[in-house]
């Protein structure tokens, strides 16, 4: 009888561990979400029957985009292995710039004023003092090359590589005000989103102050029902012998939900960079989000 009853304790054991492995495994699965690339729910070019592409074929424009739904962790896309291509992030680079520069106090705020050096250059708007806020707006090139070489290459090589942008090269110091307009650095579609989703979760290494004055100054759009919040680049500008690339990346807020999205597409004439933000927008639509 003892032995029985030994037995039947054994297997009563043996089944309660068996048990306890398979309601487990599913927990602890969920626990920790897979990377962006990695994510199962993401298999193919574009997400469901979404066909994003035909935009670009309208627009006659080569190119890609990535739009990542955070509530439902999903990511659509057209172009995949573009979007994990590195490219030139020309002035989407001046967000982290801006970060860098607030953080490290080489500029004090959104409004303080840089005096322009009198040099004539090929957008008006940017032939006079200006302060971050309008530097952003305008994309203004020599602006965040003062804050570039204010920061120093030394903390700005420390505060590239603690935040994990990219391929974190920026050269010598030489290269210290433009290593993201022709230099080594590089930086993904998909890193872009990565990066944005960070900002716009405090995840990454700056006070919430100066998080919170570049997510300001970064806003293109606010009505009663959204918020995109992006930046453009252009790699290469003016540059007739190299790949010229453009960049449209950012967020939008709407219905307690966040769309991170980046654009990428080949710049051939002036249509071509005016296709940047029509294409995104394009998308958003067919996501029903505009």
């Amino acid at each position: 009888m003892n032995r029985i009853s030994r037995a039947i304790a054994v297997i009563l054991i043996v089944l309660g561990c068996i048990i306890s492995v398979l309601v487990q495994t599913p927990q602890s699965a969920l626990t920790v979400p897979p990377p962006l690339q990695e994510s199962p729910r993401r298999g193919g070019d574009v997400a469901e029957t979404i066909n994003l592409g035909r935009h670009f074929q309208e627009l006659g424009v080569e190119g890609s985009i990535a739009i990542y739904d955070l509530n439902s962790d999903r990511l659509y896309q057209h172009n995949s292995q573009r979007n994990t291509t590195a490219f030139l992030p020309a002035s989407t680079f001046k967000i982290l710039n801006s970060l860098i520069s607030l953080e490290t106090g080489v500029i004090s705020d959104e409004i303080a004023v840089l005096t322009w050096d009198g040099t004539q250059r090929q957008f008006p708007g940017w032939n006079r003092d200006l302060n971050m806020r309008e530097a952003m707006k305008l994309s203004a090139v020599w602006f965040y090359q003062v804050l570039a070489r204010r920061v120093g290459h030394e903390q700005m090589q420390k505060w590239v590589a603690q935040v994990g942008y990219g391929n974190q090269k920026i050269g010598n110091k030489d290269d210290i005000d433009k290593f993201w307009l022709e230099g080594e650095l590089r930086i993904t579609p998909k890193e872009q989103i990565q990066f944005l989703r960070r900002l716009y979760k405090n995840d990454l290494p700056f006070s919430e102050r100066s998080l919170s004055l570049v997510k300001d100054i970064i806003i293109v759009e606010q009505t009663p029902d959204y918020i995109i919040r992006a930046k453009t680049g252009w790699a290469n500008f003016g540059e007739q012998t190299k790949p010229q690339i453009g960049w449209y990346v950012g967020y939008l807020e709407k219905d307690k939900n966040v769309y991170f999205f980046a654009t990428n597409i080949d710049i051939r004439n002036n249509n071509d960079a005016s296709a940047r933000i029509e294409l995104t927008r394009r998308c958003f639509q067919d996501l029903a989000l505009l």
